[in-house]
């Protein structure tokens, strides 16, 4: 087949406007952008280079077999991407859709690069199943490429309708997703096959919606309200990575601390009064640059993204606004996950304990306590960035090892003046030694004051100033230094010794 010019712009043009016009206004009215309008919005203009515009063009309706892939450079910096295009049968897959992006993703992890997924896909074509499915070069191998390329380069996703049954886990194996409420959805079998499988019947939003997945399941990572909104975080995130495994995180400009901010403030001196650790977080980093990770779940733990006088670090705080700050099942897998992004992302480590340790009862024995928080703690041991424990009010029990307390190398453990380390609190341990002691005393006032008593010698055995003369922390900080203290020992941590241990890898907690 022989192509002049015009031909050659014809074909070129009919691949680019994807599928037919009903398709177009299908997704206009529900607020949908065009793949290749989400690209353009997300990358430098100019920049992009797609790669198999002319995928399937010989097929009748399959404009680039409904899948764009190329390169292009956000804010500058490199990066390769896919973006499904749902006018193009609903995004669905077929074998050179597949084989697209298994070339991208191999693109960008040879060249040490980010991977951007901009998902809006049913699915495989059922029709094209010997195809595209079960062979090497079958859609297994798209998520075989995700996972080798997993902590080598960044993968953010961003999704902006469906992500369907095996498809449902590019989202999943990405660092972080961000879904677009009312129209993302992530699950493995529709509604309709639900229903026909277990007799449930529910909705695609019920089961798989957006607000599902960012504040019940977890698998998602941000909620945003429009598609710019999605796109929005997929800058932001990268903003705070290096390309690749290799490479330090990108600094920025110093910027000072909130003037507003009275660190001293907001921590009350009474552990049963809540405050919101979030706050104190943005208080402490440079002002306006705190970019909080999963908000909607697990809200007990806090974690982000932020800068101190410029340089990039990963926050992991408890928050005692939400749950006391007690560590659960999801919290503990929250921390997980987002410690060992950071580490192998080269992202030093701050911790902010206000922790009465991991939750006890039969229900979240059954759910496997024990099992999710050595997951916790083995990321925390495992970590080899600097990471620096602070104990903002306390650090009780396992809460202790698992916000990077003395055992766990730390390149520093820092208290603040009203700091409490112990192996639970005051309360909880006059009643574990002297209970029945307690229930024996039949007066009232001299129970309480048998309490008050025993209460004050516990403080003074857990007293800071105690626990600093034994070395268990490093430096007693007031709120008001303690920006500065971290600036300056994060930076004589910065090229630390790395090496942890003689194996290949570890094997996962039960």
């Amino acid at each position: 087949m022989t192509l002049d010019g015009e031909a050659l712009e014809q074909l070129r043009k009919r691949a680019r406007s994807g599928g037919a016009d009903k398709y177009h206004a299908a997704n206009a009215a529900k607020g949908k952008l065009f793949a290749r309008e989400r690209v353009a919005l997300l990358v430098d203009e100019g920049s992009f280079v797609e790669d198999g515009l002319y995928a399937n063009a010989l097929a009748e309706g399959l404009p680039a077999d409904g899948v764009v892939t190329g390169t292009a450079t956000i804010d500058g910096r490199q990066v390769c991407l896919m973006a499904n295009d749902s006018t193009v049968k609903a995004g669905s897959w077929g074998a050179r859709t597949v084989e697209k992006i298994i070339r991208i993703i191999e693109r960008a992890y040879g060249a040490g690069v980010p991977m951007v997924y901009l998902v809006d896909s049913a699915g495989a074509r059922i029709t094209d199943q010997v195809d595209l499915f079960p062979g090497r070069r079958g859609a297994g191998k798209i998520f075989w490429n995700q996972v080798r390329a997993s902590g080598s380069i960044p993968q953010v996703c961003a999704l902006f309708g469906p992500s369907a049954a095996g498809g449902a886990y590019i989202p999943a194996f990405c660092d972080v997703v961000a879904l677009v409420d009312g129209n993302a959805s992530m699950y493995l079998g529709s509604d309709r096959m639900v229903e026909m499988v277990t007799g449930e019947k529910t909705t695609l939003e019920a089961m798989g919606g957006a607000k599902v997945h960012t504040a019940e399941s977890g698998v998602g990572h941000f909620l945003c309200k429009t598609e710019a909104d999605a796109l929005d975080v997929v800058k932001t995130y990268l903003s705070y990575l290096p390309a690749n495994w290799t490479q330090a995180p990108p600094a920025a400009p110093a910027v000072a601390a909130s003037a507003k901010a009275d660190l001293a403030a907001l921590v009350p001196a009474s552990e049963r009064q809540a405050f919101d650790m979030r706050r104190y977080v943005k208080g402490l980093l440079d002002e306006g640059s705190f970019f909080e990770i999963q908000a909607l779940w697990a809200k007990e733990l806090t974690i982000g993204f932020g800068r101190l006088d410029g340089q990039v670090v990963g926050v992991v705080g408890n928050n005692s606004m939400f749950k006391g700050g007690v560590l659960f099942v999801d919290s503990a897998d929250k921390a997980t996950r987002f410690v060992q992004l950071c580490d192998a992302f080269n992202v030093p480590l701050l911790f902010l304990s206000d922790v009465p340790g991991f939750m006890v009862g039969s229900a979240v024995e059954k759910q496997g306590i024990i099992r999710h928080g050595a997951k916790m703690i083995t990321a925390i041991s495992e970590a080899t960035v600097p990471k620096i424990c602070v104990v903002v009010r306390k650090a009780y029990g396992a809460g202790l090892y698992a916000m990077a307390g003395p055992g766990f190398e730390p390149d520093a453990t820092i208290a603040l003046p009203t700091a409490k380390i112990a192996v639970m609190g005051a309360e909880a341990a006059v009643n574990a030694v002297y209970a029945n002691k307690i229930a024996a005393i039949a007066d009232e006032d001299e129970r309480a004051a048998f309490v008050a008593a025993k209460r004050a010698e516990y403080e003074q055995d857990i007293d800071v100033v105690r626990l600093a003369s034994e070395l268990v922390v490093d430096a007693i900080v007031e709120p008001h230094d303690l920006r500065t203290e971290l600036v300056r020992r994060f930076a004589a941590a910065r090229t630390k010794d790395r090496h942890f241990s003689r194996r290949r890898h570890g094997v996962t907690p039960v």
